[in-house]
């Protein structure tokens, strides 16, 4: 969270230690404010698993509603640029090395500072297939 709270911030802006570990321990207490009402959420609908709509659910029941939007459209970011990443693969089959695996969360780091920034980085382009190519 610090080097988070850190990267957020112009490079002359300086954190005092006890205002880090305030803004950490909100965090902390908005994931379990949020984990806690998803879990109500699930619960009245029967189901035993947390799942997306559920947060987004409890998001809405604790009046966070202005960031729903924003939050679905940062989860289905997610899912496109993660989908073929969670077979270690490329979306061009290709398997991926450790170094492009750190290039690449390193990448989607950027995407979503500048998203919390008020900015909005583009989206990820498929690699061409180099099987293609000849």
């Amino acid at each position: 969270m610090t080097k988070i709270i850190k990267e957020m911030l112009p490079p002359d802006v300086r954190v005092a230690r006890d205002a880090q570990d305030l803004l950490i321990e909100c965090c902390v207490e908005f994931i379990n404010l949020v984990s806690s009402e998803s879990n109500e959420v699930c619960s009245r609908e029967e189901k035993r698993t947390i799942a997306p709509e559920h947060v987004l659910k409890a998001l809405q029941v604790l009046g966070f509603s202005d960031y729903i939007e924003e939050v679905y459209a940062a989860y289905e970011q997610h899912k496109l640029e993660t989908m073929d990443l969670r077979s270690g693969k490329w979306s061009n089959g290709a398997e991926m090395t450790e170094e492009e695996a750190l290039a690449e969360q390193q990448r989607m780091f950027a995407e979503a500072r500048a998203r919390m920034n008020g900015g909005s980085a583009p989206p990820k382009q498929p690699e061409p297939d180099q099987s293609l190519e000849s």
